[in-house]
C-alpha cells in the first residue's frame, strides 16, 4: 500500500486515497524538475542493498504463506472452519507478495513508473483489494474466535465450512467495493502516457470512506473483540486453575478402604502429627482415604495454559497489526486533508508502505507458531518434502 506524496505549495498535488499509492511527483507541465525523486540522488550501492532487502522480504512473505496453505491442505486434522479462515488469510497475503510487492520493490527503488497504464491499473487495484482483504481477514478470524468463546455450545453447531466461506466472500466483496471507484476515475485518462502510477483523486469523502472502511473501523472492531476475548479467557483461567491443596481436595472422591483396591490414595491425618508433637505421645486418629482425580486436574491445567497462551497471542496479533498499519493510515488520511500545510519526506512514505506490507509476513508466523497443531503439521510437511 502506498500513499500521497507532498509537493511544493505552488504546485497541485496528485492525492491518493487509502489505495495506498505514491504520487511520485507533482502535477504540472511534467518538466524534469517536477519529476525528480529522492531516488535520483541515492547512490547505486544503496539501491542494490535496498533491492536485496525488499526482495528478501517479498520472498519470505511468499514462502511463509505458501507453507501455511500447504500445511492446511495436507493435514486433515487442520480441516476446520477456523483454520480455513487462517488459510484464506494466507492466500490473501500470498497474493500481496505476488501481485503487489515485486512491482512495489521496483517502484520504491527507482521512483519512476515504466510499466504502462494497464499494468498500473492492475497493480493499484490489486494493492487496494488484497491489502484491505488481509486486514478484514483479521476481523473475521477475531469474530470467529469471539463467538466460539462466548457462545461455545450454540456456535459449535453453526461453525461450519459453509459459514466460513460466506465470511470470506463478504471480505472480498467489501475489499473490491473499496478498490473499484478509483479505477473508474482513472479510465478517463487511460490514453495518456504514464510517468507515475498513482490514484489521481481529490475526493476527500472517498478518502475518509476508504481509510475508515479499510483500517479504522476494523481496528476498532479488533480492539473490542480482543478485549472481550481477553476478559473471557482470564475468567476461564481463574476458574480452571487450582489455587491450593484445598481446591484439589474439593475435586476429590472419598472412598472406603477396601481390600484389593488398586486406586492411588492420599492419607489425610487431620493434624494428627501436630497433636503428637505437642503432647510427646503418639496420637492415633481415623484416616480418610481420598482418591484424587489427577487426570481431570491435569486436563484443567492444560486448558488454562492454552487459554493463557491464546490470550498472549491475541495481544501480539493486535499489537503487530497496529504497529504495521497505523503510521501509513494516519498519513493517508491526514495528508490529503491538510494538503500544503503538511510535508513529509518521500522516503518516510516508502518506509511506512513497506511496514504495512510486512504485516503479510508477520501474519503467518504469528498464527502458525502459536498453534501446536499447525507446528506439528508443518514439521511433518517439512520432513515429507525432505524425504521425498
Amino acid at each position: 500500500m502506498e500513499q500521497p506524496r507532498p509537493c511544493p505549495a505552488s504546485v497541485d498535488v496528485f492525492h491518493t486515497n487509502d489505495s495506498f499509492h505514491h504520487a511520485r511527483n507533482c502535477s504540472g507541465s511534467g518538466g524534469a524538475e517536477e519529476s525528480a525523486t529522492y531516488q535520483d540522488g541515492t547512490p547505486l550501492s544503496w539501491k542494490v542493498v535496498l533491492t536485496i532487502i525488499l526482495a528478501l522480504i517479498t520472498l519470505a512473505t511468499m514462502l511463509s504463506n505458501a507453507f501455511v496453505i500447504a500445511t492446511v491442505y495436507q493435514s486433515r486434522k487442520l480441516h476446520t472452519p477456523a483454520n480455513y479462515l487462517i488459510a484464506s488469510l494466507a492466500v490473501t497475503d500470498l497474493l500481496v507478495s505476488i501481485l503487489v510487492m515485486p512491482i512495489s520493490t521496483m517502484y520504491t527503488v527507482t521512483g519512476k513508473w515504466t510499466l504502462g497504464q494497464i499494468v498500473c491499473d492492475i497493480w493499484l487495484s490489486s494493492d487496494i483489494t488484497c491489502c484491505t482483504a488481509s486486514i478484514l481477514h483479521l476481523c473475521v478470524i477475531a469474530l470467529d474466535r469471539y463467538w466460539a468463546i462466548t457462545d461455545a455450545v450454540e456456535y459449535s453447531t453453526k461453525r461450519t465450512p459453509k459459514r466460513a466461506a460466506v465470511m470470506i466472500a463478504l471480505v472480498w466483496v467489501f475489499s473490491i467495493s473499496i478498490s473499484m471507484p478509483p479505477l473508474f476515475w482513472r479510465q478517463s485518462k487511460a490514453e495518456e502516457e504514464v510517468a507515475d502510477c498513482v490514484v489521481n483523486t481529490d475526493h476527500i469523502l472517498y478518502t475518509v470512506y476508504s481509510t475508515v472502511g479499510a483500517f479504522y473501523f476494523p481496528t476498532l472492531l479488533l480492539i473490542i473483540l480482543y478485549g472481550r476475548i481477553y476478559v473471557e479467557a482470564r475468567s476461564r483461567i481463574l476458574k480452571q486453575t487450582p489455587k491450593n491443596t484445598g481446591k484439589r481436595l474439593t475435586r476429590a472422591h472419598l472412598i472406603t478402604d477396601s481390600p484389593g483396591s488398586t486406586s492411588s490414595v492420599t492419607s489425610v491425618n487431620c493434624k494428627a502429627s501436630e497433636a503428637s508433637s505437642e503432647t510427646g505421645s503418639p496420637v492415633y486418629m481415623n484416616q480418610v482415604k481420598v482418591k484424587v482425580s489427577d487426570a481431570l486436574l491435569e486436563k484443567k491445567k492444560l486448558t488454562a495454559a492454552r487459554e493463557r497462551k491464546a490470550t498472549k497471542t491475541l495481544g501480539v496479533i493486535l499489537g503487530a497489526f497496529i504497529v504495521c498499519w497505523l503510521p501509513f493510515f494516519i498519513i493517508t488520511l491526514v495528508l490529503p486533508i491538510c494538503k500544503d500545510a503538511c510535508w513529509f519526506h518521500m522516503a518516510i512514505f516508502d518506509f511506512f508502505t513497506w511496514l504495512g506490507y510486512l504485516n503479510s509476513l508477520i501474519n503467518p508466523i504469528i498464527y502458525t507458531m502459536s498453534n501446536e497443531d499447525f507446528k506439528q503439521a508443518f514439521h511433518k510437511l517439512v520432513r515429507f518434502r525432505c524425504t521425498s
